[in-house]
């Protein structure tokens, strides 16, 4: 097999992004690009620039703005600034190459493009994942009683996830409540005595009984379910967001629905085993990609994939409000793919015709399948 054909496969794949946000599409300065740019948002004193999220900025998201590699940041977003958001976004959208957006449109502190607007950038297509807190905090702000709540979550959940272009519904539990939860389904009395505790101070969901129901009435549902788990802003307590802390609530809805484990850092190997393990179990790892960077994108696969059936790996690059993330999430993931695949290849490990099938499976075909997209751009 010739060298790089393996990365010249996957630069020519077409990817399925099937999880991540809209872009924004103001103006941004300094500070609020910078927030942008990690999960602990903005840190007086310092600069994201100093990351490897925004080191990588500067070497791979420079040359597509037509500046030089390594660009200092004032000269970055002076270009970013001349360019302007419709331009700049429509620049990383084409450089990811991605053919079909799954859009989360449940996080929005900030106006983002929809999943329309988004495809349109991108000349791509785009569908929606539900996010089932927010539908639940609705349900909340609208005026339910207790003992209505069960029914009325349920209710708004189906309409949701009937709107056209629905392919799936999230959970951010790890954020709530963490993992560390009683796996069964909780009884009807305990939703309403949970649900009264709730309603009586409002805020977030965040009471572990109703974090169960939500969990369970996604089973429920029928659709693939988004699970953040691991890495994530400070909201996270992150030794609660081990995925292995599900395994009891894995076993008890075994043959339902598909469980898509997104992110994972560090627990890629924890996520590795549940999808060696249960059949409904995918995984990604997704935003961490983008901000380790391309150059050590490969060893988070690399763990990832150690004992991972290749039918359970899918892309995401999680990119939120600013377009570079699509851009270098994408590079990553082709890059340390490609690697990994390259060298197993090389040491005689793979046939090349094996790991051409399996980039293209990671790239697009795995997550076609679970979310029964149509083939085709």
């Amino acid at each position: 097999m010739a060298e790089g054909l393996v990365h010249e496969a996957l630069a020519d794949l077409e990817l399925v992004d099937h999880h991540c946000h809209g872009v924004v599409t103001a103006p941004l300065d300094r500070p609020d690009f910078e927030a942008l740019l990690t999960e602990g948002g903005r840190r007086p004193g310092t600069t994201a620039f100093d990351t490897p999220a925004g080191v990588a900025v500067r070497r791979y998201c420079a040359p597509v703005l037509g500046l030089e590699r390594h660009a200092p940041a004032d000269v970055y977003l002076a270009r970013r600034a001349e360019l302007g958001p419709a331009e700049v976004n429509r620049r990383f959208l084409a450089a990811a190459r991605t053919g079909v957006f799954c859009v989360d449109t449940g996080y929005t502190p900030q106006p983002l493009t929809t999943p329309a607007e988004l495809a349109s950038a991108a000349g791509a297509v785009a569908y929606e994942v539900v996010r089932l807190e927010s539908v639940a905090e609705a349900v909340a702000g609208r005026g339910v009683d207790a003992g209505g709540y069960a029914d009325a979550f349920r209710s708004a959940a189906l309409d949701a996830v009937r709107r056209p272009g629905v392919v799936g519904v999230k959970s951010v539990a790890a954020y709530r409540t963490g993992f560390v939860l009683d796996p069964a389904r909780p009884s009807d009395a305990d939703v309403t005595r949970a649900a009264r505790r709730w309603l009586a101070h409002g805020g977030r969901l965040d009471d572990p009984v109703l974090v169960r129901h939500l969990l369970w009435t996604a089973v429920d549902l029928g659709l693939p379910l988004q699970l953040h788990t691991g890495f994530g802003d400070p909201d996270i307590r992150l030794h609660s967001v081990d995925p292995a802390h599900l395994t009891d609530w894995l076993r008890l809805i075994a043959g339902t629905i598909p469980v898509l484990l997104l992110h994972c850092w560090p627990y890629q190997r924890q996520a590795g085993y549940l999808a060696a393990v249960f059949e409904q179990v995918y995984l990604d790892v997704g935003l961490t990609l983008h901000h380790v960077g391309p150059a050590r994108a490969r060893a988070v696969l690399e763990e990832a994939l150690e004992i991972t059936p290749f039918r359970k790996l899918l892309y995401s690059s999680d990119a939120y409000g600013v377009a570079e993330f699509y851009g270098l999430g994408a590079l990553a993931f082709r890059r340390g793919l490609g690697e990994l695949l390259q060298d197993r290849v090389d040491a005689d490990e793979l046939a090349p015709a094996d790991a051409l099938r399996l980039a293209r499976w990671a790239a697009a075909d795995n997550a076609r399948q679970v979310y029964r997209l149509p083939d085709g751009h």
